[in-house]
């Protein structure tokens, strides 16, 4: 299976970024591909063997779909790893870097649509957590 590599760096400390990545009312705000898109709800179990569930839908309501997985491992303001519903893995690595966090997340494809729509999917998403965190 064909792992995809994104990455975004944020002007904000380590322990803000995690507050935010990992906080269901924070995620609500920041999870969504594009300005049509939005989490509708979040749910979130930090701890290994633990559940997250973050609802997304389409602003028109034409779809939507539970994104949820179950975490792998955990070690605070450094790496979360988490399986996903149809059992693909996903790793998200915080790493400070001196004027900011740089976060790292490494996952694998799905076979349902093209590589590089999964990596600009994934890489909005990202930017989203960004402007949230420095908006914010």
């Amino acid at each position: 299976m064909e792992k995809i590599t994104i990455h975004t760096s944020i002007n904000a400390s380590l322990e803000e970024v995690w507050k935010r990545f990992t906080t269901p009312a924070d995620i609500q705000n920041w999870n969504a591909a594009s300005d049509d898109w939005h989490t509708t709800a979040a749910s979130n179990e930090l701890h290994v063997g633990g559940k997250f569930n973050w609802r997304m839908e389409a602003k028109d309501g034409s779809f939507g779909f539970d994104f949820w997985g179950i975490y792998d491992n955990i070690e605070p303001h450094k790496l979360i790893e988490y399986t996903l519903g149809d059992n693909r893995k996903v790793a998200v690595e915080f790493e400070y870097i001196g004027i900011g966090t740089r976060i790292t997340e490494t996952f694998e494809a799905e076979s349902e649509n093209p590589i590089e729509m999964q990596r600009f999917g994934w890489q909005c998403i990202l930017d989203n957590l960004k402007k949230y965190v420095e908006e914010n």
